[in-house]
């Protein structure tokens, strides 16, 4: 087969724009810092959730933020955490969700709805990020449901990276969390 060399210089430009582009998720994963890789996990005690809005002493983790409306219905609920590129709930991060599954299904909100909202920091693709906010909210509402919330009283969605303000580890600590709202 014998192209010109201008159609053989096209069509091999072609196959290399095609084969640039396409990248596996792996590649679109944000990265952890690296003092996240060395460093041993730290363990923090219980907290109430207005010290969790400034929540950077792991700036490898997210946490779940409640709303005041919930808190002062429910009492004090310590903080929940998740790594950091994950939606896995530890065992600190349970601890907190019993308690506030405790309060919707036999509690001062019983019966009442509840919309978790999934977060990411901004260090990765729209989509993959999108994605991840999701699987964090639907990881909470997962655990909430296995502690006998109705799945039809909790209500998901993402929001990705859209609402990040971060510009550094503390600030996207920040930014990767679930936040807990009454429902309408």
């Amino acid at each position: 087969m014998n192209l010109p060399f201008h159609k053989l210089s096209l069509a091999l430009a072609l196959v290399g724009a095609l084969t640039a582009g396409c990248t596996s998720d792996e590649a679109r994963r944000p990265k952890a810092p690296p003092q996240a890789a060395n460093a041993p996990p730290r363990a923090r005690p219980p907290e109430s959730q207005a010290s969790a809005r400034q929540d950077t002493a792991s700036p490898t983790s997210g946490s779940v933020h409640i709303e005041d409306k919930i808190i002062n219905a429910c009492g004090d609920i310590p903080t929940a955490h998740f790594a950091f590129d994950s939606a896995a709930i530890g065992p600190d991060a349970a601890i907190s969700l019993d308690a506030l599954a405790r309060c919707f299904v036999s509690g001062p909100l019983k019966g009442r709805s509840m919309r978790l909202v999934g977060h990411a920091d901004p260090r990765g693709e729209t989509e993959y990020n999108v994605a991840l906010g999701q699987r964090r909210a639907g990881s909470v509402a997962s655990f909430l449901a296995g502690k006998g919330m109705e799945r039809v009283k909790i209500q998901t969605l993402s929001k990705g990276a859209f609402e990040a303000t971060g510009i550094d580890e503390e600030g996207w600590a920040r930014d990767r969390k679930v936040e807990v709202f009454l429902a309408p």
